[in-house]
This record gives C-alpha cells, structure tokens and sequence, in this order.
C-alpha cells in the first residue's frame, strides 16, 4: 500500500542548515532561478541558477519551511526579499569545505528517495537468501540478526 508523503527536502533543507551553521560553517544554496515563483536579483543570476550565502550575518528573517525559503539580503547596497519554493532548490553546502546536498529529481513528493522495494536484509543461512531472490514481489520483513 502505497501512501503520499509531502515533500522531505524542505526538511533535509533545514536540517542541513542546521548542521552546517552549528559547525561554525558558511551555509550556501544554489537555486534554479528559471523555477516558477522564484524571486531572486536578476544579475546574479548565472547558467539559470544562483548561489547564495544564507548564514545568520549575511541575511535577516530566514524561514525554512514546507512552502518556501525566505529571507532578505542585501545585494549591491539594496536590500532585496529573496523567495525560492523547496523544489527550486538544487544544493546546500558549507563554503569552506563543500560538505553538503545535493537535491535531485522529486519522485511523489519525496527528495532523494528510491522508489524501488528496500532491500532484503540476509540473515546468514543459503535458504533465506534463495528465498529472498525468487520472492521480490513479497511484502518486505525484518528479521532479527544476533
């Protein structure tokens, strides 16, 4: 049985941030600027995307949530709200050593994750594993491992 789930990159997002800032690091995003509703300074905009230092110096009012990155920076003197949807979001990272991720293609509303069956966990007896290769169409269980 198959259930929807939102979206977990605006989760991932936060906790990435999170990571990275507690670390004493320099969060950075890189955002598709050509994604709908996207509202970012047009001139810095490069190859159809845009990097931005999000730290706590370099940006006032962050808020990371299920609908939206918002915050305002300043750019050229001129402070400028910067709005971005999760899914435009294409990386996190720390500047200083490029530690991070990176967002790929969204599969049912979930960032990253496989849509294929988890795998089956081997036990350590032949007639588990056969039986694991010829039933890959069964309802997947855990078995405990000592």
């Amino acid at each position: 049985m198959m259930t929807t789930m939102t979206s977990s990159k605006p989760y991932l997002l936060r906790a990435m941030y999170d990571w990275i800032v507690d670390n004493d690091l320099t969060p950075y995003v890189a955002i598709d600027a050509s994604f709908p509703n996207v509202s970012v300074p047009d001139d810095f905009i490069q190859d159809g995307h845009i990097v931005l230092n999000i730290s706590p110096d370099a940006v006032r009012g962050l808020h990371i949530d299920t609908e939206k990155l918002l915050f305002t920076a300043r750019f050229s003197g001129e402070a400028q709200q910067i709005f971005a949807p999760p899914e435009a979001i294409m990386t996190i990272y720390a500047q200083e050593n490029g530690r991070g991720m990176l967002f790929g293609e969204e599969d049912n509303g979930d960032a990253g994750a496989a849509s294929a069956e988890p795998p089956v966990v081997k036990s350590g007896t032949d007639d588990d594993s056969v039986a694991s290769q010829t039933s890959t169409k069964s309802k997947p269980e855990l078995k405990v491992v000592k």
